[in-house]
């Protein structure tokens, strides 16, 4: 948010705050005001909160002033090398006195030393929040800054911290957690059996070892904290139109509440699903889905890559090359009605006549080859073809290859280096791939397909695997990180902070997640096949981020 303005629903809630005398003000109401303040940096009064670093010029608003750029939306801090950024939620800013009974399973955070003493009152917070003196009376680091907070908006922060990350999530009983993973109507068979064979596996695994005799981590007023919980997984699968998604969901959630989406499955659209995490606070981590939603200002959905969105982007730019070096004139898009290739086309399409070239969008109906040579027919000298079809058409396609435009293919949805292009094709089409090359992810490719292998799951749809291996220890990782503070925001949190340590990150040469981001791969090559036969692919240049 730019800093001194608001959003619309901050200005909807501070005009309602207007209409209430203050002697009426519920504690609700100040608690609202009190998460304005922390997440956007935006006072009572709608002005921007303003604090200051010593002599530096003041801060102002979300981008610089807002508690949660540091504290985290969960209130419950980080550490990032030397720097260790406390937890400011009330359970943590007033610890009970450790020699009482209720400060036994007092649970530990990242950021937290057992040994702080607590805050003995608000006026004692308000003080390091203004003045940046400690409870003992010591200067707090100079990256605290010194807010200029009026009475009135100080118990409103109060109020939000004290009742912040106080609850544990729904979806988490005394010996259980529960994970949901979501199946759209038009999802794979196929991918849908093997999806779920991994899912059913490693929970299956998780399980044994809990029950085989892993201990918890012992309770003591100097010791953190940990119940060890089986993993429950429920599967919810969709019926109907993609408008009826939502409810369905709002409803499987009522009756069955989750901790986290994991996984999952999608065809044509993902939308309704990512919708409803976000609307809900449910965090959605990881789906299979090649035509993902494109909103990094949301917080709950998480995906390792921009499938086809990514693409279009990589394609451009070599469309843009290609203008600029062989008078490329005109764009011909084929794909198949009602598939994830229409809207991959519909962006690619936009940035053409953007660029001043022609655009001319063939889509293929009904089933068999002929639909397909005449959608890929009547080329000339400085066009270029590009396909957005799964693998079943890209077989399809006519022996003979176009003699004078330039082809590109969509890798994610012809098959990566499994596609069956002809052979006469291959010299002529650039794919775009945004995964690592196959020699290069080899290595890590060993432990999944060593995993399934061990589990005598046989490999029917290897990518959709992979990932469903990957995202199920990247979720066992983060979870043994969080101990027993299972909180949705803070389970986010802690998958940011930890995928780019990640070893093993399967088809991808790396994740990472910085803030603000929810797409884990950021990049992909450009490849054309060295052969006319076989699966072994050239890369056209670097690994690019677009």
């Amino acid at each position: 948010m730019i800093p001194g303005r608001i959003s619309v629903r901050t200005a909807s809630l501070f005009l309602l705050l207007a209409l209430i005398p203050l002697a009426a003000w519920s504690e609700s109401a100040a608690t609202a005001a009190g998460e304005a303040i922390y997440r956007e940096g935006v006072l009572p009064s709608g002005e921007p909160l303003r604090g200051r670093r010593g002599s530096e010029a003041s801060l102002e608003g979300a981008a610089a002033a807002a508690c949660f750029n540091c504290h985290r939306r969960s209130g419950l801090g980080a550490s990032e090398g030397r720097i260790v950024i406390p937890p400011i939620t009330g359970k943590y800013l007033y610890r009970p006195d450790r020699s009482k009974p209720e400060d036994l399973d007092f649970r530990y955070v990242q950021g937290y030393r057992l040994n702080r003493e607590p805050y003995p009152d608000d006026a004692s917070v308000a003080r390091a929040i203004r003045e940046g003196i400690g409870k003992d009376g010591r200067e707090l680091n100079y990256l605290m800054p010194r807010f200029d907070l009026d009475d009135a908006s100080m118990a409103s922060l109060l109020a939000y911290l004290r009742g912040l990350s106080k609850e544990v999530a729904p979806g988490v009983t005394a010996d259980t957690l529960h994970f949901a993973t979501i199946i759209t109507p038009d999802a794979d068979p196929v991918k849908r059996q093997a999806m779920l064979a991994v899912l059913e596996r490693f929970f299956a695994d998780k399980n044994d070892f809990i029950r085989g005799g892993a201990k918890p981590i012992q309770s003591s007023r100097e010791i953190v904290y940990r119940v060890t919980r089986r993993w429950q997984l429920h599967v919810w699968d969709l019926a109907g139109a993609p408008e009826t998604w939502g409810a369905q969901l709002k409803k499987r959630l009522a009756e069955e509440p989750v901790f986290a989406v994991i996984s999952g499955l999608g065809g044509r659209t993902w939308e309704p699903v990512h919708r409803f995490c976000q609307d809900e606070a449910v965090p959605c981590l990881f789906p299979n889905v090649d035509l993902p939603v494109v909103e990094e200002t949301d917080f709950y959905p998480m995906y390792f890559s921009k499938g086809v969105w990514l693409e279009v982007e990589l394609i451009a730019a070599r469309l843009d090359e290609q203008k600029r070096q062989a008078g490329l004139r005109r764009v011909v898009q084929v794909f198949r009605e009602d598939d994830i290739g229409e809207a991959a086309a519909t962006a690619l399409n936009r940035w053409a006549e953007d660029a001043g070239l022609q655009t001319v969008r063939r889509v293929v109906r009904g089933p068999g080859g002929s639909p397909l040579a005449a959608a890929v027919g009547d080329l000339h000298a400085g066009d270029a073809l590009v396909l957005w079809l799964h693998k079943a058409d890209v077989a399809l396609l006519p022996a003979k290859a176009p003699d004078n435009a330039v082809v590109y293919l969509s890798g994610l949805m012809g098959g990566l280096e499994s596609t069956p292009l002809p052979a006469a094709w291959r010299p002529v089409t650039h794919m775009a791939h945004p995964v690592d090359l196959p020699e290069q992810r080899r290595f890590r490719m060993n432990f999944p397909l060593g995993w399934l292998k061990v589990k005598q799951l046989p490999v029917t749809a290897e990518r959709v695997q992979a990932d469903t291996y990957l995202v199920c220890g990247i979720l066992s990782e983060a979870l043994g990180d969080m101990l027993d503070s299972f909180l949705r925001d803070y389970l986010e949190e802690r998958l940011e902070d930890m995928l780019s340590r990640r070893v093993i990150t399967g088809y991808y040469p790396r994740l990472g997640l910085g803030r603000g981001q929810r797409f884990a791969s950021k990049g992909g090559y450009m490849v054309r096949f060295a052969d006319p036969t076989g699966t072994r692919l050239l890369a056209e240049g670097d690994w690019t981020i677009p």
